[in-house]
């Protein structure tokens, strides 16, 4: 969506179309944290990256121009601008975004979850395999936690 302002056109088309394919991309990187698959992860890791830089790239452009306009190089810029233009299908497109944007961000949280759940399990494999069990005491017959006889792992530590 561009709308042309007094010298230059204020655009979020190219973050929109951005945001798309994070959106898409997140959700794949989400299927395969829950597949553990952790070769296919580590692929998307840098498509997200490159992804990320190209957002970063057109919200700079796009506070550049609100700038060059006489806005806030910010959001609030962004929303006076949009104030200005006072066109409801602008306000919509802008909305949405925002929408997605809020969507992005919390999908980006619910996969980091998912790779520390996934880090932890792997964390408490390998205290288990080196004889570093949390599990440190069992109960005895009164009840009470009495420690566990140390167990040695056929690991070198």
């Amino acid at each position: 969506m561009s709308i042309a302002t007094s010298k230059d056109m204020v655009t979020f088309t190219q973050d929109a179309e951005l945001l798309k394919q994070l959106l898409n991309l997140l959700e794949r990187e989400q299927q395969h944290l829950i597949k553990a698959d952790v070769d296919a992860v580590e692929a998307i890791l840098d498509e997200k990256s490159v992804l990320l830089q190209q957002l970063n790239h057109a919200a700079k452009t796009r506070y550049a121009t609100l700038a060059q306009n006489g806005f806030e190089a910010n959001e609030a810029g962004m929303s006076a601008w949009i104030e200005k233009v006072n066109r409801p299908d602008v306000r919509r497109t802008w909305l949405n975004f925002q929408l997605s944007l809020a969507q992005a961000k919390e999908l980006n949280r619910l996969n980091g979850t998912l790779i520390s759940k996934h880090f932890n399990r792997n964390q408490e494999l390998l205290n288990h395999l080196q004889g570093k069990s949390e599990d440190s005491s069992v109960y005895g017959r009164d009840g009470q936690s009495k420690p566990k006889a140390p167990t040695r792992s056929g690991l070198a530590v």
